[in-house]
């Protein structure tokens, strides 16, 4: 038995191909999991909870037939799915993560997080995310309508992307110093997150002690998977059989 650690799908109606993939992991691999947990962004875009497109209503069935099933499931909010809320958790059977939040795996507690508030030289996107995750925000938000919400999501995505181009891939990485922070804070030997699609462990040492940061890819390609059952963890690739 093993624990399962997946992020970045970004699935909207035009993920044929992911959703499929990720439809296909949940009723095979998962279903003999301890649990798993999806670290953000498993929506490309979320603009409520009554507000699914096509895709991303497959991809809830889904998950409602795995923790049906018995297998849990726990999901984070990311930088595109941040209003992730109860309908959601209701639909799905899964249950919202704060973020961070420290999970013991097999008697090793690991910090898990999206990955995003470690992007801190990239300020930016860091006023930008303390101002979507502010409560009144979202009811402002919230209060429009799904065409108004849709409207401004696609705006903002296309902002995203701009900006992004625009920005050194230093600078949208995790800051080493507060990725050492955020260890030395938790007070564990293991951070894993996704959001950089940069997936890969690293070594790391802080104030003397070892410690391993480990980055989840994303499914743009192929799946991404870590592994982590008694023996510690495993990333792996999931190749795609389109």
């Amino acid at each position: 038995m093993a624990t399962l650690f997946i992020s970045d799908l970004h699935i909207d109606a035009s993920c044929r191909q992911i959703i499929r993939q990720f439809t296909e992991f949940l009723q095979t691999e998962a279903r003999g999991a301890d649990a798993l947990y999806i670290l953000g962004d498993l929506f490309d875009s979320w603009v409520g909870d009554d507000a699914p497109d096509a895709g991303q209503s497959a991809a809830i069935a889904a998950i409602k037939s795995l923790t049906a099933s018995g297998v849990p499931c726990f999901v984070m909010h990311g930088n595109r799915d941040f209003l992730l809320g109860p309908k959601f958790c209701a639909d799905t059977g899964a249950r919202l993560l704060p973020d961070p939040v420290i999970v013991t795996l097999y008697g090793e507690p690991v910090l898990v997080m999206h990955g995003d508030a470690l992007c801190t030289d990239d300020r930016a996107y860091q006023r930008l995310r303390a101002t979507v995750r502010n409560a009144d925000w979202q009811r402002q938000f919230l209060a429009l309508s799904v065409a108004a919400r849709r409207t401004l999501a696609g705006a903002a995505r296309t902002g995203s992307q701009a900006h992004m181009a625009s920005m050194e891939d230093a600078i949208t990485d995790v800051n080493a110093e507060s990725v050492a922070a955020a260890l030395r804070a938790a007070g564990t030997s293991f951070l894993l997150h996704g959001h950089t699609h940069r997936p890969g462990i690293q070594s790391l040492s802080v104030d003397g002690r070892e410690c391993a940061r480990i980055v989840l890819g994303d499914w743009h390609n192929e799946g991404s998977l870590l592994r982590w059952d008694s023996n510690g963890p495993e990333l792996l690739s999931l190749p795609r059989s389109d």
